[in-house]
């Protein structure tokens, strides 16, 4: 980025400081900047672009919408192509979630969740007001409009906006393996173990009070693509089950084919109440969002009063309908969640052969292609480095110099919300072989650099 005051653009840039370098176009994992550099889009910009850049049939797809209607306001007119992607996309759970509703961001999508999960409960045969309460875990991260943000348990993006944030979401332990399991402790004992500490947190704030459990299947920012070990997300919807609150599921990064299957919970043997799904869905070429509902959920509605009490002026916007519905179509004609398994499969072997041994990459962590490096200053204690240090701030700077040309998605707080230092890698399902090479390589040419410099200082 270029270093320049805030008066030479009228853009409010993520840092004021700063104005990025521009980009001009893209094709496949690459994008084209304003000053010849290509550039390996190795994280999809946020584990966003599934099928890369430019692809023509989308490109299309979205074109030929916009000649057709661009817009509409719900509440007036329905479209064809918002009415075929919720098709496909209840198809796509072989009908375990019956509903769709189609808006353009993972935090409206979060919002509407934790939304109609209140209002499930006001609209049974015996209606119960009481339930105002969410449970979701610590260090999460759902969203940063103000009710998602209230959910999430991420302590940075929290801190500022705490005197403003909802008071009706308690948080248990995250399941990560690698800081959370205790020595010798087996995979079964450190579920039952987290499964106590929910229905412990049930019981604490009543388990009449609360609305739902809210959990990401693979955490993506907040911990760094840390999946949940074997029969955890079992046991959360049975403690859920038990006390009559409902479950959700927050796929909007790990979701849409990004860890292997199409909808991430397909692999953890349990169907949620609610689903957000996001970023894969549309894979960048439009923004949209959705929530998948479960039957159960829409009967309620139904019997009752008919109608979910949120809308939205974009919601199931046709645009945005049709680029995701081109994208999802695309994924199961070139059958593209075999190449995420395959090519996963090849991303974690070059991770392992090539950083595992590194002196201060303590874990490397994922799904599909969606993969995680955590560092550590110390191995054996897992020390994580100091916040002065901002190191997966210089990692990501590091990896967008012009030698580099990588992104790599970093964060903080993987510890704690506060202390810890992760990247991300989350490239397109259409990934070649050659391609995830580079990926590694360069990705460990910028770590050697950033460490070269820090255990100098």
């Amino acid at each position: 980025m270029t270093q320049v005051t805030a008066s030479h653009t009228a853009v409010l840039h993520r840092d004021t400081r700063f104005i990025p370098r521009k980009a001009i176009g893209g094709k496949g994992s690459y994008l084209h900047l304003e000053d010849g550099t290509k550039f390996l889009d190795s994280t999809g910009g946020a584990a966003v672009s599934c099928l890369g850049h430019g692809h023509e049939e989308v490109c299309k797809a979205v074109a030929d919408q916009v000649h057709k209607v661009a817009y509409c306001h719900t509440a007036f007119f329905g479209t064809e192509v918002t009415e075929e992607l919720a098709q496909f996309l209840v198809d796509s759970t072989n009908g375990k979630m019956s509903k769709v509703f189609v808006v353009s961001s993972g935090s409206e999508a979060v919002e509407a969740a934790l939304k109609l999960a209140r209002q499930y409960f006001l609209e049974l045969e015996t209606p119960q007001p009481q339930r105002t309460r969410f449970i979701a875990r610590l260090p999460s991260y759902h969203g940063t409009t103000l009710g998602a943000l209230s959910a999430g348990g991420h302590v940075q993006r929290r801190q500022p906006f705490e005197p403003i944030l909802t008071q009706n979401t308690s948080h248990v332990s995250p399941c990560n393996a690698y800081r959370g399991k205790k020595e010798n402790e087996s995979d079964a004992d450190y579920v039952a173990r987290l499964a106590t500490e929910l229905d412990e947190e049930f019981q604490r704030v009543g388990p009449e009070t609360v609305c739902a459990f809210i959990a990401e299947p693979v955490v993506g920012a907040a911990l760094g693509a840390v999946p949940a070990v074997p029969g955890y997300f079992q046991a959360m919807k049975a403690v859920c089950e038990r006390h009559g609150a409902l479950f959700i599921m927050d796929e909007v990064m790990s979701g849409m084919g990004r860890c292997g299957t199409l909808h991430a919970w397909e692999q953890e043997g349990v169907v949620p109440d609610l689903q957000t799904i996001g970023k894969g869905l549309g894979g960048g070429y439009a923004p949209v969002s959705a929530l998948l509902i479960g039957e159960k959920i829409v009967q309620a509605i139904d019997r009752g009063t008919g109608a979910f009490r949120h809308g939205q002026t974009y919601q199931g916007h046709p645009i945005s309908c049709a680029a995701a519905l081109a994208v999802q179509k695309i994924i199961k004609r070139d059958n593209l969640l075999e190449n995420v398994r395959a090519m996963g499969a090849y991303l974690e072997e070059r991770l392992r052969d090539t950083l595992g041994g590194h002196p201060f990459v303590g874990d490397i962590r994922g799904k599909g292609l969606f993969w995680g490096i955590e560092f550590v200053k110390d191995k054996s204690t897992k020390e994580a480095f100091p916040t002065s240090a901002s190191l997966a701030f210089h990692i990501q700077e590091t990896g967008l110099e012009k030698e580099y040309s990588l992104s790599l998605y970093a964060a903080s707080g993987t510890v704690d919300g506060i202390r810890g230092d992760h990247v991300l890698l989350a490239p397109p399902y259409n990934v070649t072989n050659e391609e995830i090479d580079i990926i590694v390589a360069k990705t460990a040419q910028v770590i050697d650099r950033v460490f070269s410099k820090v255990v100098s200082v």
